[in-house]
């Protein structure tokens, strides 16, 4: 099943989140490769693709799991958990409708 994984960053996180990052894309990358990333981006904290300073207010990670479980189990495992870049994660189970 797929679920959501809903995170928020702690204020000014910016440079904790680039540190964190490499190890972040690994865990995501090998999602991918296990076929099981659906999407995965930040939250831009400003208009714009490239926020810059502003940096990010979260991320959102859609993927496929076992179970609820397993997806929270996945998801308080994130490098960006550990370095304090978020404060808040929520996992949902998710069911894709479009496209």
């Amino acid at each position: 099943m797929l679920y959501a994984i809903i995170a928020e960053d702690t204020p000014n996180s910016l440079d904790k989140r680039m540190a964190a990052r490499p190890a972040h894309l690994e865990r995501l990358t090998a999602l991918q490769d296990q076929g099981k990333l659906i999407l995965a981006g930040p939250f831009p904290a400003v208009d714009s693709n490239d926020p810059g300073p502003a940096g990010f207010s979260g991320s959102l990670i859609v993927a496929e799991f076992t179970d609820l479980a397993a997806a929270k189990t996945w998801a308080d495992a994130d490098p960006f958990v550990a370095a304090g870049v978020y404060s808040n994660v929520i996992v949902k189970p998710f069911r894709k409708t479009l496209p």
